[in-house]
């Protein structure tokens, strides 16, 4: 061979022609691409992608640089958890759990303590319902001093006539049952309690008539109408309707010849008029 010839491949013995070697990037090189894939994954899957890899090597590989890049989303950052530990202890340690406190009962007041009835006659019962009821558990009962007088839901301007137990009479607060009778404001109280305030007068009976008897009636004779007789040629006798009506004559009526009593039954003096 001459110095400036180029020197030739070795021959294949097969008659093949082996291709030349391929030559790498350096952005190519696996460790690089590597460490790209778990730095930076997004980055690292495209260099694994541009690499002389074969497929499935750039399928695993972005599976699984894929899977390293999501997988901060899907769980609390272990920093933070510590941060809320830590605020959580400073909180607790803060704020110390209060001891517990006994209550002890309120004392019941005895039988012997000195609270007595207060005078409240002549007051609004608003008065004397805050009078009494400040020194007793219950309440106050109100009632109408007049019998005949309802006490409306509203009676806070009524005013005290009487009361019960009268003033300076001891109370126990846990069983006194006080009660007061009222009377509408301008309305005087009455003697006593359950006086009617508007009598009702009751009406003087009507005399009844007296009825005198009715006489009994005296029975009446009447004296019968002689009948005429058929002697006499100018006087006309019927004996009854037909005959008249036989004759044309009905009605007949008194006056008319052969007017009779039996032929007028009303005595109308009219006849066999039906």
């Amino acid at each position: 061979m001459y110095p400036n010839q180029p020197a030739q491949p070795y021959p294949n013995p097969y008659g093949t022609q082996v291709p030349p070697p391929v030559r790498r990037r350096w952005w190519q090189h696996p460790a690089l691409v590597i460490a790209a894939l778990v730095v930076l994954p997004p980055a690292g899957i495209a260099l694994a992608w541009l690499s002389p890899w074969s497929g499935p090597k750039k399928i695993l590989a972005t599976a699984l640089s894929g899977i390293w890049f999501l997988l901060p989303f899907f769980g609390d950052p272990p920093a933070e958890k510590k941060d809320d530990d830590a605020k959580a202890k400073t909180v607790a340690s803060a704020s110390p759990t209060p001891a517990p406190t006994t209550v002890s009962p309120s004392p019941t007041p005895s039988p012997s303590a000195d609270v007595v009835m207060p005078n409240v006659v002549g007051n609004a019962f608003s008065e004397a319902e805050a009078a009494v009821e400040a020194l007793i558990d219950g309440e106050l009962r109100a009632g109408s001093a007049y019998a005949d007088v309802s006490l409306p839901a509203d009676h806070a301007t009524w005013i005290v006539c009487f009361q019960g137990p009268a003033a300076g009479t001891r109370l126990v607060p846990a069983t006194a049952d006080p009660n007061v009778d009222l009377v509408t404001p301008g309305t005087k109280c009455p003697a006593a309690t359950g006086t009617v305030l508007r009598p009702t007068q009751s009406p003087k009976p009507t005399p009844k008539p007296t009825v005198s008897p009715k006489p009994k009636p005296q029975p009446v004779r009447t004296t019968p109408a002689p009948e005429p007789t058929r002697d006499e040629p100018d006087n006309v006798y019927y004996k009854n309707c037909d005959a008249v009506r036989a004759a044309g004559a009905a009605p007949i009526r008194s006056g008319d010849p052969g007017y009779a009593r039996h032929l007028d039954r009303d005595g109308d003096g009219v006849g066999c008029e039906r």
